[in-house]
């Protein structure tokens, strides 16, 4: 695919999504109306209607939230919005960009643009941990301005993921996102800024996905790079690419079905309209299998249990479809080097 059929692809996605929700906008504000911003003025230089937007349901389309965006940074000459302690000089996440183009793997831009972030802030801190096959990418605000925080955050994570993605040109699917927030005004965001099961009230913020992304060649260059700066912010108020991968499709099937032991292939394969024998084929193209998918969703939900209830391991194991405790065990051992007691064990130390 060319860069300018996927760049039309794009945009047609973005004519078709319904705007940002005005309550999610509004509490991004937060920081700016702290430093003195006329936030009013800005929306209406935006073309933001006021009394529109104050309805309940109010969505603000995403061509409108990023003029607004572009003149908020310009009016404080932060790109963090007022929300760290050291501004983000305009231009400070292109060079982040620069700087992490020429990384041979994911897992070095990943690491070369938190050593970035180290180096431009003195209050926000994004680091990359391996756990087995899970990798956590950690997102600490220490918020010195004490601000009303999460929105802002939740929105760095989200343009860290979309931006990454884009990189690889592939769809980082996350296992999980754990949030060090109660739960927002604006719960029907999440479903598109982190397409996953969402865990609130958490001791870090984290994205949390497999470790085979790590390894994935960066498949842009210099010249992309630039024409993807010039669409910014547009380009990174949505999803880098809708994921209707069977492997995703299939992935947010197991997350959302609370009896992930009695789905068989047969049964995934009758729901998303096709055959076993043609569901096997394409998840053979895209590199997993029926059993690879099943065992990383089983993996995840074992480690949050494990690592958040007091759930028995005979439970667990019972709840994710082992016929016993023991092929529970053996399971867990593979995918982390450690029992499932433990692992718990290890991590409520």
């Amino acid at each position: 695919m060319t860069v300018e059929t996927e760049e039309k692809l794009q945009e047609v996605e973005q004519h078709q999504e319904p705007g940002i929700l005005a309550a999610a906008v509004y509490a991004h504000l937060a920081g700016p109306r702290v430093a003195g911003v006329d936030c009013d003025q800005l929306l209406l230089d935006a073309g933001i209607d006021l009394s529109t937007a104050a309805a309940p349901d109010a969505r603000i389309g995403r061509e409108q939230l990023a003029r607004l965006l572009r003149r908020l940074w310009d009016e404080l000459g932060d790109e963090s919005s007022g929300y760290l302690a050291r501004p983000w000089l305009p231009g400070t996440f292109a060079m982040m960009g620069h700087a992490t183009i020429t990384c041979p793997s994911l897992r070095r831009a990943l690491r070369r643009a938190a050593r970035f972030v180290a180096m431009v802030s003195d209050d926000l801190h994004i680091k990359l941990v391996e756990d087995g096959e899970e990798a956590r990418l950690i997102f600490h605000h220490e918020n010195r301005k004490q601000l009303p925080n999460q929105n802002f955050v939740e929105s760095l994570s989200v343009i860290w993921l979309r931006f990454f993605s884009w990189l690889i040109d592939r769809t980082i699917l996350l296992e999980r996102v754990h949030l060090a927030f109660p739960p927002p005004d604006y719960p029907e965001e999440y479903a598109d800024m982190f397409p996953c099961r969402h865990y609130f009230h958490q001791q870090e913020t984290c994205l949390v996905f497999n470790t085979r992304y790590l390894s994935m060649p960066l498949v842009r260059d210099a010249q992309q790079l630039n024409e993807f700066l010039a669409r910014a912010p547009e380009c990174l108020l949505s999803q880098y690419k809708s994921d209707n991968s069977y492997t995703g499709r299939i992935r947010r099937m197991l997350q959302s079905d609370n009896s992930i032991e009695n789905l068989s292939l047969d049964d995934v394969a009758e729901r998303l309209h096709t055959s076993p024998q043609t569901l096997r084929r394409r998840l053979k193209d895209e590199g997993n299998s029926w059993q690879d998918i099943k065992d990383s969703v089983r993996r995840d939900m074992a480690m949050y249990q494990l690592k958040g209830q007091d759930t028995a391991v005979a439970e667990i194991a019972e709840r994710l479809g082992f016929s016993e405790p023991s092929a529970f065990n053996r399971a867990f051992k593979k995918w982390t080097g450690l029992a499932p007691g433990a692992y718990r064990e290890k991590y409520r130390g």
